[in-house]
């Protein structure tokens, strides 16, 4: 009988260990210096402004150099297919200029759009982790501050192009 409850305890114990593996392998991931986005290959640490990344379910990691282009994927035909988690960075904390680290998860993010601030695709989205740091961003940049259930493809005025491409055609 003791066999029993002590083998009980024991697989009982290696499926916690498990799942805490899964959850680990789904927490963001700081970028290598050489970390390229997944969309155009820009290079993430050339540009300032905030970063966004998703975990898929495997433990693979895609950096983005833009929020648009997180959206796009996030919004995109595979929508959410395989995607375990997605981050952005919290620039109340993270220097805007070279942004390193502070990722919170991008459900619970305030998001401030069409603000004068500048990332790698010219205006950019800003990342905050308070509603207060974004309204206070929003009052020095300009913009309007959303929760990310506010965030729509018609919000963003997403098109059918990755953001980078509708970026480059305005460019011409």
């Amino acid at each position: 009988m003791k066999f029993k409850r002590n083998a009980a305890a024991i697989a009982v114990l290696l499926l916690l260990a498990a799942c805490g593996d899964a959850a680990r392998s789904l927490a963001a991931g700081e970028p290598a210096e050489d970390a390229a986005c997944a969309l155009d290959g820009m290079s993430l640490k050339d540009y300032p402004g905030p970063k966004a990344q998703i975990v898929f379910k495997d433990g693979r990691i895609d950096y983005f150099c833009s929020l648009a282009e997180l959206f796009e994927v996030l919004f995109g035909e595979d929508g959410q297919r395989g995607i375990g988690a997605s981050y952005v960075q919290d620039m109340g904390k993270a220097d805007w200029s070279k942004p390193r680290g502070h990722w919170i998860e991008a459900r619970n993010a305030f998001y401030v759009l069409d603000s004068r601030a500048q990332g790698a695709m010219g205006p950019t989205i800003g990342t905050f982790a308070s509603k207060e740091d974004a309204q206070a961003f929003a009052a020095r940049e300009g913009g309007r501050v959303l929760a990310y259930n506010q965030i729509k493809p018609d919000v963003l005025k997403l098109g059918t192009k990755p953001a980078h491409d509708a970026h480059d055609d305005s460019m011409r």
